[in-house]
């Protein structure tokens, strides 16, 4: 079931973003993703967050800042269930367009954007952590967007 964030859920939510960077990003030092643990923590509060939970169980969530979607993280043991694609279609159903960042190395993440409709809009140098990042994006479709042209 996705569901809107709650405060109560941010430690689950917390521990998911960090076991989810670190797992995914083995290319960036753990130390870099503790650091920013805080800052996250605070941010989420102020982002549009929805959860894949079931039976309690926070399985998975998107973080969403405009048209941004700042990660969409997923529990290790139920990666490849379509949980990322169902918090990726709620966002979608929500926004007509989207965008976002991911490392190039992360092939796995970069790969499932690109089956998902997304597009590389450019490449640059994330300065915080010395790696390639691809900035993509995804327009709705004309029709389900509601145009008139």
């Amino acid at each position: 079931m996705i569901r809107k964030f709650q405060k109560s859920d941010a430690e689950q939510v917390m521990k998911l973003w960090l076991s989810g960077n670190v797992d995914a990003h083995p290319f960036i030092p753990k130390e870099y993703w503790e650091s920013n643990f805080s800052m996250v923590e605070e941010q989420i509060l102020q982002a549009e967050v929805f959860l894949c939970e079931t039976d309690g169980e926070i399985q998975g969530f998107i973080g969403i800042v405009g048209n941004y979607i700042a990660g969409i993280f997923v529990d290790k043991k139920y990666r490849s269930l379509g949980i990322g694609k169902q918090l990726l279609d709620h966002a979608k159903q929500e926004h007509g367009s989207l965008s976002l960042g991911v490392y190039q190395k992360n092939r796995r993440a970069a790969a499932f954007y690109i089956r998902e409709g997304f597009s590389i809009h450019s490449e640059e140098l994330d300065e915080a952590t010395g790696e390639m990042e691809y900035t993509m994006i995804w327009n709705a479709p004309c029709a389900e967007a509601g145009c008139l042209f």
